[in-house]
Formats: C-alpha cells, sequence, structure tokens
C-alpha cells in the first residue's frame, strides 16, 4: 500500500494478522505534495529515493510510526527489493534514511530464533543483525555465516558495499557447514572479492575449536563459480630406497567447463623424479572421457655400484565413452591401459595395482543398420611377467541378421514348417602381431603383421517330431583368405647345417573353404515326488537329454590344395603339413586352416536340474517357493566313427548350485578319461586303447577336478524390522523427486544396500593324478596331488562413520596366506581418515592419511606411509 493521507490522522498504526494469511505492503519512496488535511510527512531528499517498489511481508502484524516513517515487522518478516530479499523474526525499516535493520527474537527459554538471512545477486549470509542501506547498498553485519564458493566464512563483524565486497574484522574460513565448524582458518582481517577469490591476512589453524601450531603468513582461496587455474601443492614425506621426496606437485588449469589439465611432478633426493599429465573432457549429451600419460625415472642404489638400477617407465590411460542418445546406431568408446611391465612396481599406490600382470586396450567404433552391423576394434594385450604384447590393428567385423524364410514372405501368409529356418553372415578381418615389449618400437617392420579374412556362413533349422521331441540340423560354410602361405622343403645331410626341414613363406593370395554338417536330436523328460506331509511339498527332476552328430570330410587330400607332404629324415619319413600353419617360427594364418582327418562324430549329452518346492509364509498365495538345488549338472562325451581306434572322447561333467538365498555357491567340474595309460620305451606316457571297464571294471578314470565353494553371509539392516517399518517411506537428498517417488512405489524392486557387515569366504580344490609305473606296458599304481586354497574378504559398518575392510587367503599346500589387505576408514564430517595396511609378505606397506574432503582445501592434509619397494631392496 501507498504511505499517504490515508495514514494522516494516526500516529501509529498496528496491523493485527490472522494466522492464516500474511499482508503484502509496498510502498515507494518519492517527494510528493500531500492535502492540506494531511499532516506534513518528512520525506527523504529526491537524490537519497528509491527508484523500484520495496515489498515486506510478516506473518504476526506489521506495525507504523508516523513521526519516525519506522516501519516494524514481527514474526517471519520479509523484506524484498530488486534482487535483494531480507528474511527474519524482527525487522525495521527506516523509510527516510532508507535504512533497515533485522534481527532474530529470543523465544521463552532465551534461544535466539528466526535470524536474519540477507539474499543479494547470489550471496547468501546468515548473521545474528543486519543493518544494511537499499540506497547505497552497503550494509554492517554481525556474527555471520556465508556461503563462498565450496566453502564458508564466519566473521564477528563484515562490511558490505555496493560491489557485494566483503571486508571482514575477526573470521574464519572453513569448508565445514556446521555452525560450529570441526575445524577453520581464522584470521582478524578478510576480503571477499565476489566472483574472484578470498584474501585473508595472517591466519592460523584450529582444530575442534583448539589452535594449531600451523600459521601462515596469508591466505588466498579461489571463488567462482566455474573452474580456475592454480598451483597444485606436492605431498612431502621419505622414501628408505628414493630419499625424501615431493610428490604430485604442478598446476592445475581450469580451461573450461568441457576441458581440463593438470600438471603434476614427483622429485626425489637421490636422483629419481616423475611428470604427470592428466585431463577430463567433457560435452554435454555428446560424450565424456579422461587421459593421463604419465613418465618416470627411477634410480635405486649408487651408480658405481654393481646393484645399481635406473628404471624409465611410461603410462597412458584413457577412457572415453559416447553417450548412448547422442548418434543412435553409432558408437565411439575407448579403454586404453598401457605402459613399460615395471611402472606399477616402483609408481604404484595400492597393491592391487601392483599385483596386476596384464592389460588390455580396446578402440571401439560401431555402427547400426536394420538388418546389419559394422564394428572396428583397435586392441592391445600386454603381460608384464613374459614382458609380451599382442596389438591388433585392426580388428573388423560385418554382420548380416539372422533371416527367416518366413521373414520372406508377406505379411498374413499362412506359416509353414520350414519358416523358423534362416541363415545368417559375418565377415571377420584382422591385422595382428605378437612382439616382446623391448622390440616393438626398435625391431617391428610392416611384415611382421599377421593378417586375414574370414567369412561364416551358417544355416540352420528346427523341427518338431511327435509334439515331444524337436530335430536342429545346420550347416556351416567357412571360407578363410590369406595373403601368404608356407612350403616346407626338406635339406639332406650334404648341407652344412645337416639335415632338416627348412619353412619359407610365400607371398601370395590364397584361400580355403571347408563346411560342417551338424544334427542336434533333443527332448525334455520331468519327475517329481510330492510330499504334501513334509515342509518339503515337492522335488522336481527335469533331464534334458540330446544326441548330437557331426560329419566334416577330410580337407588334408591332395583335391582340395590344402595340405602337402615333405621328408623328414634321411630314412625316408614323410610329414603332412598344412600351407596355413608354420608352427612356433614362422607364418601361420591367425584363423587357422581346414582341419585334416575325417570327421564324423555322436555326441552325447545328459543336463539335470533338481529343485524342490517349500512351505513360505510370505507367499500368500501359493504359500510355497522353489529352491534351486542343482542348475546344469551336465554330462556329456562323444563316439568318433571316423578313427580306427580310440573312438570315444573323455567324459566330462560340470554344474553349479545355489542354496541358502544364493549365499551359497557351489561350482564343479571333472575329466573322466575311459581309456588306460601306458608308458612308452621313451618315458612318456599316452592312452592305450583298452577300456577302462575292460581293465578295472570302472566306467573311467578321474583325470582331473576342480571344486570351487563360495560362501556370502550379510547381515540386512531391516532383518529384525516389521513389515510396516520396512515399508517406510524412504527418504534422500539425492535423486529428483520423481525418482524418489518412483523409488518409494516399488520398494520391492530396490535393493538397500546399508549392510553393517559383511564376509565372503571362498574355499578352491583341484585334483590331479600323479602316475607311478612298475612295468612299461600298463599302469600299476596312481598317486593324487589335491591343491587347496582358502580365500576370505568381507567389511564391517561398526557405526555409520567407522568401517573396516579385510582380504586375505590361505594357500594350504604351501601352507602360506595369499595376499592380505587391510583397510581402516572414518568419516569425519568434513575429515576423513584412511589406513590401508599390508601386514606381512613382500607387499607388506601401510598407508595412514587424514586429509579435508572439500578439493578446495585438499592440500590439508597429513600422510604417513612406508612403501613396498623399501622392503623390496633392504
Amino acid at each position: 500500500m501507498l504511505i499517504n493521507a490515508v495514514l494522516a490522522n494516526l500516529d501509529t498504526y498496528a496491523t493485527p494478522l490472522s494466522t492464516k494469511h500474511n499482508i503484502h505492503l509496498s510502498y515507494y519512496l518519492q517527494d510528493t505534495s500531500l492535502s492540506d488535511t494531511t499532516p506534513e510527512i518528512k520525506s527523504p531528499a529526491s537524490n537519497n529515493s528509491l527508484k523500484s517498489k520495496v515489498t515486506y511481508t510478516a506473518s504476526d502484524s506489521i506495525r507504523f510510526d508516523i513521526n519516525l516513517q519506522k516501519a516494524f515487522l514481527y514474526g517471519e518478516a520479509q523484506v524484498l527489493y530488486e534482487s535483494t530479499t531480507l528474511s527474519a523474526d524482527y525487522i525495521e525499516m527506516d523509510m527516510v534514511e532508507n535504512l533497515v535493520f533485522a534481527s532474530g527474537v529470543e523465544d521463552s527459554t532465551g534461544v535466539l530464533q528466526g535470524k536474519p538471512v540477507f539474499e543479494d545477486d547470489g550471496q547468501k549470509f546468515r548473521s545474528k543483525t543486519i543493518k544494511y542501506n537499499f540506497d547505497t547498498k552497503k550494509g554492517l553485519i554481525t556474527d555471520v555465516i556465508t556461503h563462498e564458493g565450496d566453502g564458508y566464512i564466519h566473521m564477528d563483524t563484515a562490511m558490505k558495499y555496493e560491489d557485494n565486497t566483503l571486508f571482514i574484522r575477526s573470521g574464519a574460513y572453513t569448508t565445514c557447514d556446521q555452525e560450529d565448524p570441526h575445524f577453520a582458518i581464522h584470521s582478524t582481517i578478510i576480503k571477499i572479492i565476489p566472483n574472484d577469490k578470498i584474501v585473508m591476512g595472517p591466519a592460523y589453524l584450529s582444530v575442534a575449536d583448539i589452535p594449531t601450531p600451523l600459521v601462515l603468513p596469508f591466505g588466498l582461496f579461489p571463488n567462482t563459480k566455474g573452474r580456475s587455474s592454480g598451483v597444485l601443492v606436492p605431498t612431502y614425506g621419505e622414501s628408505q630406497i628414493a630419499g625424501f621426496f615431493l610428490k604430485d606437485g604442478g598446476y592445475y588449469f581450469g580451461m573450461s567447463d568441457r576441458f581440463d589439465l593438470a600438471l603434476r611432478a614427483d622429485i626425489y633426493s637421490k636422483g629419481s623424479w616423475g611428470a604427470k599429465l592428466l585431463s577430463n573432457y567433457k560435452k554435454r549429451y555428446g560424450y565424456h572421457g579422461n587421459l593421463s600419460a604419465r613418465y618416470s625415472v627411477f634410480r635405486i642404489g649408487e651408480a658405481e655400484l654393481p646393484s645399481f638400477s635406473l628404471e624409465k617407465d611410461f603410462f597412458i590411460t584413457w577412457n572415453h565413452v559416447q553417450d548412448g542418445k547422442a548418434k543412435p546406431g553409432t558408437r565411439f568408446t575407448a579403454k586404453v591401459n598401457a605402459g613399460s611391465s615395471s611402472y606399477n612396481k616402483y609408481n604404484s599406490e595400492i597393491s592391487s595395482q601392483y599385483l596386476t600382470n596384464t592389460f588390455q586396450s580396446n578402440i571401439s567404433y560401431s555402427k547400426s543398420w536394420r538388418w546389419s552391423n559394422f564394428s572396428a576394434n583397435l586392441r592391445h594385450s600386454q603381460n608384464t611377467i613374459n614382458r609380451t604384447i599382442d596389438l591388433n590393428l585392426p580388428d573388423l567385423v560385418f554382420s548380416v541378421n539372422r533371416r527367416n524364410l518366413g521373414d520372406l514372405k508377406k505379411k498374413g501368409g499362412k506359416r509353414g514348417p520350414f519358416d523358423n529356418w534362416g541363415f545368417n553372415y559375418r565377415m571377420d578381418a584382422s591385422n595382428r602381431i605378437s612382439t616382446y615389449d623391448s622390440l616393438l618400437f626398435t625391431d617391428t617392420r610392416f611384415e611382421d603383421f599377421n593378417n586375414g579374412i574370414k567369412h561364416t556362413l551358417p544355416l540352420s533349422g528346427s523341427l518338431q517330431i511327435l509334439k515331444y521331441f524337436y530335430l536342429n540340423p545346420s550347416v556351416t560354410v567357412t571360407n578363410r583368405m590369406y595373403f601368404r602361405s608356407i612350403e616346407k622343403t626338406f635339406v639332406d645331410a650334404s648341407d652344412a647345417f645337416g639335415a632338416y626341414v627348412r619353412t619359407d613363406t610365400l607371398e601370395g593370395f590364397q584361400t580355403a573353404t571347408d563346411y560342417v554338417l551338424n544334427a542336434d536330436f533333443k527332448t525334455r523328460l520331468y519327475a517329481m515326488v510330492q510330499l504334501n506331509k513334509f515342509p518339503i511339498r515337492a522335488i522336481r527332476h527335469v533331464i534334458t537329454p540330446s544326441i548330437g552328430y557331426s560329419l566334416r570330410p577330410d580337407y588334408s587330400k591332395n583335391k582340395y590344395g590344402y595340405y602337402k607332404t615333405v621328408q623328414t629324415d634321411t630314412v625316408g619319413g614323410i610329414e603332412t603339413y598344412s600351407i596355413f600353419n608354420g608352427g612356433a617360427n614362422a607364418w601361420t594364418g591367425i584363423y587357422g586352416s581346414p582341419s585334416s582327418g575325417k570327421y564324423g562324430a555322436m555326441t552325447f549329452k545328459l543336463v539335470n536340474n533338481i529343485q524342490m518346492k517349500v512351505k513360505s509364509k510370505k507367499d500368500s498365495i501359493t504359500s510355497t517357493k522353489k529352491l534351486k538345488l542343482i542348475e546344469n549338472f551336465t554330462f556329456s562325451t562323444s563316439y568318433n566313427f571316423a578313427l580306427d581306434s580310440m573312438n570315444w572322447t573323455p567324459l566330462l561333467m560340470n554344474g553349479y548350485t545355489r542354496l541358502i538365498g544364493s549365499k551359497l555357491y557351489l561350482r564343479y567340474n571333472a575329466r573322466l578319461d575311459p581309456y588306460i595309460l601306458i608308458l612308452n620305451p621313451d618315458g612318456v606316457t599316452k592312452n592305450a586303447n583298452k577300456l577302462e571297464w575292460t581293465e578295472n571294471r570302472r566306467i573311467a578314470r578321474m583325470e582331473d577336478a576342480d571344486w570351487y565353494l563360495s560362501l556370502n553371509m550379510r547381515v540386512d539392516p531391516d532383518m529384525f524390522k516389521t513389515k510396516e517399518q520396512i515399508q517406510e517411506k524412504k527418504e534422500s537428498r539425492k535423486g529428483s523427486k520423481e525418482e524418489l517417488e518412483m523409488i518409494n512405489s516399488n520398494l520391492d524392486k530396490f535393493i538397500d544396500f546399508r549392510m553393517p557387515w559383511h564376509i565372503d569366504v571362498s574355499y578352491t580344490m583341484s585334483y590331479l593324478n600323479d602316475y607311478y609305473y612298475t612295468n612299461s606296458l600298463i599302469r600299476d599304481s596312481i598317486s593324487h596331488k589335491v591343491i587347496q586354497t582358502l580365500g576370505f574378504r568381507g567389511e564391517i559398518k561398526l557405526t555409520d562413520n567407522w568401517r573396516v575392510a579385510f582380504r586375505s587367503g590361505y594357500d594350504i599346500e604351501n601352507k602360506a596366506f595369499t595376499p592380505t589387505t587391510i583397510d581402516i576408514y572414518r568419516d569425519l564430517h568434513c575429515w576423513e581418515m584412511a589406513f590401508n595396511y599390508i601386514p606381512f609378505g613382500f607387499l607388506q606397506s601401510y598407508n595412514f592419511t587424514i586429509r579435508v574432503k572439500s578439493s578446495v582445501l585438499q592440500d590439508l592434509k597429513l600422510t604417513r606411509k612406508k612403501q613396498w619397494f623399501d622392503n623390496s631392496f633392504n
């Protein structure tokens, strides 16, 4: 409302408010001429007048004093002027001076309630009192807390100027959001420049309100909403091998919201050093990723001593992910992990990195159409133990999706028994090389790469016979294309090297085509036992037997041209070889060659699944629940009719099961040989064409077996709650409102990951046979070897803030513990503590760190460590 003649006859005017509605008022302060019947109201000069409307509200009452030209607002009061908002339980407005004063109000217990909250151009203050001039936009603030960037400023008294700069007397900077922060950097003088920086004079650190001897001559903190560049403070310490060090120091370039760059370096007093480049990038709705390149020079010992070594290592990591919606049907991803074999030995910080002995990389591009797909991959595989590297540059795949005969008919046409018969097509092309890392960049030529193309065309179908049986015939045609072949030549004893077989690689295009016929005949049998008088209601056994037949011609015959013969010795020995397989030291086709020898085998397979139904109070409809006792327990073998002896292949058994609500997992497999063993005169064992059943009255002999047992024990935080308590609405500060509503409406479909503790225990046992002989023909006795390992890991959440994790194992055969780690973590609200400990073994080490969580003060930390390589070279 306007302050005008309506209030002329009132000395004071008070407006009581109902409990349901606030009074909203507004006024303009300006020079006006009132009627003669209206007392003169002192107005401010026009040069002090406000140009915008002031709006104010209160939930309790608003009182006006005409003589003093003041307004008093009580209870949840709020004043709005342009971009400025002031809220408090008590506000006093001076319309002459354009001043506003705000403070809290003490309740019946003497606690101050409704403290002032001031907001202006993105700045927000919480304080005890505020005095502010709307005209000059200057203010005096006491006992204020403001949020600046990633930090909070606590101040006794502050002056706010028109450009929103704050000058503070007796203040403190912290990243803790508590009113009484757990730590703070105190200073008598602080200046806050919005969207720029925070500068403070001489400062000291306090923890839990206790001053520490850590004193700084000045403090400088970033105060920007976007990225900013700055110095990265190094971590200091000492290594017994490398000496005193400064690690991870450097400079950060906050180039834009899409891209940043950090340059870091390590330096040791005994001459070792390292350099790192780290970068993150992101394009919204497009892609995101990160790149790191590391190089280190590690000196061990003195140059004059025999034990001296100098290791130069590098490592590159690149992760790139494309948004699935950026280019539908097209996708580009990259995951690169490559470097020298000894990099992690001297530069890793955690044991899992040190124990990793294989690195793999893949840069992939794929494109999909309605009926076909294309992909190109650059692959890398590296073994740090034998220092070998395999590169695929590139792997190309083009495929056509399966097309059935029924798909070729017009819509609405009558479907026939052969409509589900169809075909698909796949083309693979690859260019590969396998070498040692020391030779990759020094002794590698294009001729050393192995390349080829393979076309695969499978045709298959299914027929239902007598309702319960299914016949699945198929034929697979494979074509291989190479640009090389080999030729072997016998060199007789007259040569200077003596008699040997020479292998030559011939350049030239070669092709090879083969086919395999298959037919599979299967059905399914059910058996059930009803046990209604016991908690076990029923047991069901599902058996899936199948018989298959495979036929493949003998491609070593001369008419195909894929195999040749060569003399191997001076007495006329003859060997048949494939022109696409030169052996270990010569070129070999990457997709192999058509197989030699005729193959016509009958395969037998039996799959077993056993389920049990038990009573259940949770299922209100059927009152039962299903338990899987045995899953896919399979027996398989085959009989090759094309062989003249030893037609049976080993009997394979494998399967798994989950029990106790999937907490207990058991996997097992075994290989049994149906033929006996004999010992050749040269001391080599081999199978003889005599069945174990004929000689020893048993179906087969156990060759090897493996059992793996895993027990997962977890404590569910809801296990002692009622159903009503479990269904209570979940609350979270994370996620959107719509996501939380969706979760609360489908609680049974989501898992609560709040686990006080869990332990995983695993047991592995491998059974191997060792054979001993008392004569040269038939095995006389058998000894066996059992290898057993026990592993366990877990996590205990002692409180909401304490967490202890551990991992270890025991090798029963060698009577020794496997690598063991103990990790202790403590959440200290705005701080965190981490202790990583390897108590024994060649990786014995520890790393203790207390640090501030906020990235602004990431260098405010205390670290104590002992690295494992300090023990390795003692």
